[in-house]
């Protein structure tokens, strides 16, 4: 029995293993998505559109009418539109005139989708728009304080997103509305790492035997359920860790929001029971029947709209908080939040210049703190203080100790160990005895006279603590490495009372660092302290291109705290106190304080968890000193004398006089 080779076809085809996803950092420009323009203003046209018409429908079409057919008489069917056009038999024409007014706004909207686009870059990311009146927006990848990516829900229904890269100025934001979920994504994933400084891309092929060969059934049931969950959802979790690090029970969040809330509404309203309890009463005393029924109308129609406005602003703010999530990625931290309206904000290293804890007097019982930050959010000072972009710079809605210990971890990996009790017990806590804070003296206590044991600074080798407030407990962390500058003030009662006033220097936020009634030295001593730390904090941090001394082909190039790194790198070296740092100018450390091995809130330098950032690359192989050849002696060059011509013969003669002989010349002395 004679066996035949198989054929081709009788062989199975291996399962193809999917390659890296395409990206767009291609240096091509490329358009939104297709519906951009509907989301754009687009939909809010057909809503104002279909209000008009729904209400002036018959002054409309009677205007047509008459325009084309005075003699149609449209009046005498009532005024009802059908009726006129199925007696009139132009059922086809209004069907043909409704395609074509959808066919002009499908191609005004083609226009406009035309001629918006975008570009990622080696250096920039750009947006261009406009038909008449154009624009061209651009932010250096080098300057990029995060990436947003915002789903609102109508747009979230058919799976899209509109991204947000946040830049440094006034203004700088550049929008890319809308693109596909999966599309923003990528685009996402390529702007932080073209903005990290990594070298390769992430993505690798997957080996074969992670694809196992499934029936094409099962595979097709699969594509179909991924895209589905994909678009209500996002497949936004391949570089993030499991789970978040905080989570918030549902009923604190709703708690949090109304203990605020409700001081509030009992204020006022005792205020609007006062003064319609004297409307009523005098009314009643005065038997004016009208004027008492006049005043309950007032109050009623004062008071109902101000519960729907509370109610629609509590649920506003309590909505963008629901779902909130913080995980650490290979980019930095990223915070997720919102009911309808989900915003994914990415935290790149390096990028938080201030942070605050805070609780409340009504949070004490419960033990609830919350923790702000200050950033470079890229718009004006009026859009800041809009309450969408205030949700921006909160990174911990409300929280318990361990939350914020937590958060802190991430947002601050680098604070030493050293740190930590000035940050709770002698810190939000404090004041303790002996604890290293610069206080108001007693002779100032009338400025701050609730807070004044409080009110003060410490300065270690991370940044500038700035402790504050007894109703309201505040601590403010500004790191060193980010820090805008310190200025002193001091006017006349100031110097009456040898007191003086610090300022810390940071970007715009809700974060200040204002202190009153220092004493002069210590005011002194921070601003000599602080003008030799930062500089040494600056020249050591290298948060600004977080992955590029990372190899990324196998592996993330940034693995914040807690974050597998996938490339082991070599070990930091942390100068000790006293060393010479960058220039020759030693190690500046605080009185009081002890250096710190490792930081106690973020994996020990070296580690595999350690951040890319913290990282000190392999220095470059120095190279053998080339071998030092001593030069050529210098040989004086002299004229040389000819030999002298042989006598003649003749008979002997007396001992010729001999030649003088040529002086040596004198080394020091050389031909030019």
């Amino acid at each position: 029995m004679s066996t035949q080779p198989p054929t081709p076809q009788d062989v199975a085809a291996p399962a193809s293993v999917p390659g890296p996803p395409p990206t767009l950092a291609d240096g091509e420009w490329h358009r939104m998505h297709p519906l951009t323009p509907l989301f754009k203003g687009g939909l809010a046209l057909i809503v104002i559109g279909g209000f008009l018409i729904a209400n002036l429908r018959e002054r409309l079409i009677a205007w047509v009418v008459d325009l084309f057919e005075p003699d149609a008489h449209y009046d005498q069917y009532g005024g009802d539109p059908v009726d006129w056009v199925l007696s009139n038999n132009l059922a086809l024409v209004v069907l043909l005139s409704v395609l074509g007014v959808v066919i002009v706004l499908i191609a005004i909207f083609w226009v406009i989708w035309r001629f918006q686009q975008f570009r990622i870059t080696g250096d920039h990311v750009e947006v261009r728009k406009g038909i008449v009146f154009r624009s061209h927006r651009r932010a250096p990848l080098d300057r990029v304080q995060g990436v947003n990516l915002t789903r609102p829900f109508p747009a979230r229904i058919i799976g899209l997103a509109k991204l947000e890269v946040v830049g440094a100025g006034n203004d700088a934001n550049v929008e890319l509305e809308y693109l596909a979920t999966t599309r923003a994504e990528a685009v996402r994933a390529d702007i932080l790492r073209l903005a990290s400084g990594a070298r390769a891309a992430r993505h690798g092929a997957a080996p074969a035997s992670a694809f196992p060969s499934v029936s094409p059934r099962a595979q097709l049931r699969g594509e179909v359920n991924h895209g589905v969950t994909g678009m209500i959802n996002g497949v936004d979790l391949a570089d993030v860790a499991p789970q978040s690090v905080v989570r918030i029970p549902t009923g604190r969040l709703i708690g949090a929001e109304l203990i605020g809330t409700l001081v509030w509404v009992i204020f006022f309203g005792l205020i609007f029971l006062i003064a319609m309890g004297g409307v009523l009463i005098g009314a009643i005393l005065d038997g004016d029947a009208p004027r008492g029924a006049l005043g309950i109308g007032l109050g009623f129609g004062i008071g109902v709209p101000m519960i729907v406005a509370i109610v629609g602003i509590t649920w506003a703010r309590i909505s963008k908080s629901l779902r909130y999530s913080i995980a650490p990625t290979p980019d930095g931290v990223r915070i997720t939040y919102g009911l309808l309206t989900t915003v994914t904000e990415t935290l790149p290293p390096g990028r938080i210049f201030a942070v605050e804890v805070s609780q409340s007097l009504l949070w004490r019982p419960f033990g609830w703190w919350t923790i702000k930050i200050n950033r470079m959010g890229g718009k004006s000072a009026a859009q800041q203080q809009s309450g969408n972009a205030q949700q921006f710079n909160i990174v911990l809605p409300v929280g318990k100790r361990a939350d914020v210990e937590r958060v802190l971890a991430l947002i601050l990996p680098d604070a030493p160990a050293s740190d930590i009790p000035l940050v709770w017990e002698h810190g939000i806590l404090g004041p303790v005895a002996g604890d290293p804070y610069r206080t108001m003296p007693g002779r100032a206590w009338w400025r701050r006279p609730v807070s004044w044991k409080r009110h003060g600074y410490a300065l270690t080798e991370f940044g500038v603590l700035l402790r504050r407030g007894t109703v309201w407990r505040k601590l403010a962390i500004f790191p060193l490495a980010r820090l805008q500058g310190v200025s002193l003030s001091q006017g006349p009662i100031d110097r009456a009372q040898r007191v003086s006033g610090a300022q810390v220097h940071s970007v715009q936020g809700p974060i200040t660092g204002t202190l009153s009634g220092l004493e002069r030295a210590d005011a002194l001593e921070l601003i000599n302290g602080v003008s030799r730390a930062a500089v040494l904090a600056a020249a050591r941090d290298r948060t600004h291109r977080w992955g590029e001394h990372a190899a990324v082909a196998g592996g993330p190039a940034y693995a914040a705290p807690g974050y597998p790194s996938g490339a082991p790198l070599p070990p930091a070296a942390p100068l000790p106190n006293g060393s010479q740092g960058p220039g020759g100018t030693p190690v500046y450390m605080p009185p009081g304080f002890a250096p710190a091995a490792a930081p106690s809130w973020s994996p020990a330098p070296g580690s595999s968890d350690a951040p890319a950032y913290r990282q000190t690359p392999p220095p470059p192989p120095v190279a053998p000193p080339p071998a030092v050849v001593p030069p050529a002696p210098i040989v004086p060059q002299v004229d040389p004398v000819p030999p002298a011509a042989p006598p003649a013969a003749s008979p002997p003669a007396p001992a010729a006089s001999p030649v003088n002989p040529v002086p040596p010349a004198d080394p020091a002395s050389t031909d030019e």
